[in-house]
């Protein structure tokens, strides 16, 4: 009688889950039919679109503030920096972006980076750079990055970030009516059968698993190409830098000496910098190709002149 008794305790509560599940992917359902159906695909999917660009670009424009505080970056005025603005405002006349403002920071590694738009840019410059790179290898790295302004490529970055975000939450809330059902199928079965740990190695266990492996599958392969558009992104910059100094060789010397000073510390802003990557997996999830590529390209471009500089669009 009291294993009976047990076996019936179990199966309710079997049931009691069954029907929660079911209940709770019913109003997931009923929310998304109400919400879908209201409006046609094409609207639905125009203003997902508005509205990743508009969060996308709040991010972005907020992000830069807090990340320039987080470094405790400070802002190099005209009068102490007359003549590094000076060689500034002639790199950019002869391209499509303002003259930005430069700020000081101190980096966990020797670098710089560009924030902001071809009108509203930033450059920060870590400290070590001004006594590490000599006047033609400084001017050439703040020309690459006068290079991520002009084609707005931080931005696309973020854009492209908050449409993967979106995407990939939309797939997770379209398929969350159809993983409560098959979770609460699963764990009735689990405890109708007298071992509710069991239900994850059934078919049913399976099938929630393979769809949860499907989306993370999803998302490593568009992570992978935003990741892939940035290193592309890396050559463009460091071609049109290149094509604006005329001095490819002072580019590839001023990576050279960043690589070498840089040490293998690693953080939360560890990939925004340029550093070197060993492993295959570490390769496809940079943002920076290796630099050993990068350098090359540069030597020969500097040895056969523009017959040798890659098609990337600059723009």
């Amino acid at each position: 009688m009291r294993r009976l008794g047990l076996r019936l305790l179990m199966a309710l509560v079997g049931l009691s889950l069954l029907a929660l599940y079911l209940g709770a992917a019913a109003v997931g359902a009923f929310v998304l039919t109400a919400v879908f159906a209201r409006q046609d695909l094409p609207t639905v999917v125009g203003l997902a679109t508005v509205l990743t660009l508009v969060f996308g670009f709040l991010s972005y424009r907020f992000g830069t503030v807090q990340l320039l505080s987080s470094m405790d970056a400070v802002a190099i005025d005209r009068d102490r920096g007359a003549g590094l603005y000076r060689r500034l405002d002639w790199l950019t006349a002869r391209m499509a972006v303002d003259t930005p403002t430069v700020f000081v920071a101190e980096m966990q590694l020797p670098n710089a980076m560009a924030l902001g738009t071809a009108r509203n840019g930033v450059i920060v410059v870590d400290r070590s750079l001004f006594w590490l790179l000599s006047p033609a290898e400084l001017e050439a790295i703040l020309t690459h990055e006068l290079a991520h302004l002009e084609s707005h490529d931080g931005l696309v970055q973020t854009l492209a970030y908050s449409a993967l975000r979106t995407l990939v939450g939309l797939v997770l809330v379209l398929c969350l009516p159809f993983v409560l059902v098959v979770t609460g199928i699963g764990q009735a079965l689990g405890w109708l059968s007298g071992r509710p740990a069991s239900w994850t190695a059934s078919p049913v266990g399976r099938l929630r698993d393979g769809l949860g492996r499907a989306v993370a599958l999803l998302f490593v392969a568009l992570t992978l190409l935003v990741r892939a558009h940035s290193r592309r992104r890396e050559f463009a910059a460091d071609d049109r830098a290149a094509e604006i100094t005329g001095d490819p060789l002072a580019l590839a010397r001023g990576l050279r000496r960043i690589e070498r000073a840089s040490e293998p510390v690693w953080g939360l802003r560890s990939p925004l910098y340029v550093h070197s990557e060993e492993s295959r997996l570490g390769r496809l999830l940079s943002t920076h190709p290796p630099m050993d590529e990068r350098v090359a390209r540069l030597v020969e471009r500097a040895t056969h002149g523009e017959r040798t500089a890659t098609a990337i669009p600059i723009r």
